[in-house]
């Protein structure tokens, strides 16, 4: 018995096979162009996300020899956005992407009117570029006749779960899930329903938007075409919510933080929807059997691609694994600090028009500096989001940090998160945890695996990395990044 997870993200598409005891037995994965028409704008050709999800798909279940797929899960990229013709299946538009900021000023302009505390109050979400709704409103906008379109039910909307399973249900099934719903800042969290509050304020006609599902459930069956015969998709979560079912993080005060080309943490509240009032998000963890379980949400908008940025960029490295080795070589009277806001601050500054900066360079910084920096630059984010979580839900005082995503193969930057934290941060054995969350979600539906108690046991630690730094040093370098990011926010 086995389960495909798709797992469709920012700069790639993955598929795996998964046994019923969750053991990864095959793995594709296609890098996808990312398009910038201008600055602070980032685009996904939605053919590129459709054709490498197939190809991945495919490639996974032949090099795993073919199995029989009894269940599919579909994990992705949140807050992208898409909009199609309901006949045709055809995009009217380039997907937008979550990191994209081109609605800022109509943002702004709905926070000084007063609209951010009826948003938070129903979505548990913050007025800002980074989640659909705005992006939906500016796509019915600038496409010609698209709003009329909508208006009349010939268009529908879709985060890239909905959109895949569109495709691969050809056309059957326009349904998402609670998690995903929960980033559209167009979802009542609390209520379980679209908003129809939300909806009139975003100018976002109802009749566009997908039927909510719990996590694991029924989402309709593929075309027997493109795997030999139909398969049901019976999992569907946002990639940090299914990184959470990943890591197990099934108990209130759990965390866990995953390190792909953002980073995001997630500190589990159970059945209270916990207000910030540290400017966190409130969303939804997962939601079983109807019931949801919610956290608190950091988002820090680039984490991994500020190697891809030394890589692709700057070309100081030629593989992302060369920076953990440079960064070693740096030298340690210099402390340059890098701000790597590229498009913006997320939590808890949520400044969309914060860019990038660098500070402390010397005529002998150099390319080991610079990664050193980058890497720095992960800690001391993920330190912002730690103490505002810390503030929001006290009784996580004591937390250990599960940490998942490529970025945690880096032992210097799992070390420096533990130093700049002043707690212990854990790596599980299998990394895979935004796939593997994904896989259970499809498994635990379709009775293949087992339950959220047993699947926790299972659990295992490859390392705990424990903190080194003196609080003085720590609290001085803590210091050193609040002023540099004050100053990047002051410019």
């Amino acid at each position: 018995m086995t389960i495909l997870a798709i797992d469709q993200g920012t700069t790639s598409s993955r598929a795996l096979v998964f046994s019923a005891e969750l053991q990864v037995a095959a793995t594709a994965q296609q890098e996808f162009p990312q398009h910038f028409p201008q600055s602070g704008w980032v685009e996904h050709d939605p053919d590129d996300i459709w054709t490498t999800t197939a190809a991945t798909a495919r490639g996974a279940i032949e090099k795993a020899g073919n199995p029989r797929i009894d269940a599919i899960g579909i994990t992705n990229q949140r807050e992208t956005t898409l909009i199609w013709d309901r006949r045709t299946g055809q995009p009217i538009h380039n997907a937008i992407v979550w990191q994209d900021r081109r609605t800022s000023d109509l943002c702004a302009r709905l926070k000084d009117e007063g609209n951010e505390p009826a948003v938070t109050a129903a979505t548990g979400l913050l007025l800002d570029p980074y989640f659909s709704a705005t992006k939906i409103s500016w796509i019915l906008d600038h496409v010609e006749g698209a709003r009329l379109r909508a208006e009349k039910g010939d268009l529908a909307f879709g985060t890239v779960d909905s959109f895949l399973i569109w495709k691969l249900t050809d056309g059957r099934s326009h349904v998402t899930d609670a998690t995903n719903a929960a980033r559209t800042m167009l979802y009542d969290i609390r209520k379980g329903q679209w908003s129809e509050d939300m909806c009139r304020l975003f100018g976002v006609p109802m009749s566009i938007l997908p039927e909510v599902r719990d996590s694991a459930a029924e989402f309709g069956v593929t075309r027997a075409d493109l795997f030999g015969r139909e398969i049901p998709i019976l999992g569907v979560a946002g990639d940090q919510q299914a990184a959470t079912v990943g890591q197990a993080c099934f108990q209130p005060g759990m965390m866990k933080s995953t390190y792909g080309t953002g980073c995001f943490a997630l500190l589990n509240t159970g059945t209270e929807a916990v207000t910030s009032d540290n400017r966190l998000l409130t969303t939804i963890a997962y939601q079983l059997d109807g019931k949801p379980t919610y956290a608190l949400e950091g988002s820090i908008f680039i984490a991994g691609a500020v190697v891809q940025w030394l890589r692709d960029g700057l070309k100081l490295i030629r593989e992302a694994s060369e920076t953990g080795p440079l960064s070693a070589k740096a030298d340690e009277s210099q402390q340059i600090i890098m701000v790597p806001a590229f498009t913006g601050l997320g939590a808890p500054h949520w400044n969309p028009n914060a860019r990038g900066a660098i500070f402390g360079l010397t005529r002998n910084t150099g390319p080991a500096e610079f990664a050193r920096a980058a890497l720095e630059s992960v800690g001391f984010q993920t330190r912002d989001l730690w103490q505002a979580m810390l503030a929001d839900w006290p009784g996580a005082d004591d937390a250990v940090l599960r940490v998942d995503g490529g970025m945690t193969a880096s032992e210097p930057a799992m070390q420096f998160l533990a130093d700049i934290l002043g707690a212990p941060v854990d790596r599980p054995v299998n990394t895979e945890t935004t796939a593997q969350g994904a896989a259970w979600l499809a498994g635990y539906r379709a009775g293949l695996c087992p339950g959220p108690d047993e699947y926790a046991r299972a659990w295992r630690l490859d390392r705990r990395f424990e903190p080194q730094m003196d609080s003085a040093t720590r609290d001085a370098r803590y210091a050193a990044w609040n002023r540099a990011v004050q100053a990047v926010i002051s410019v």
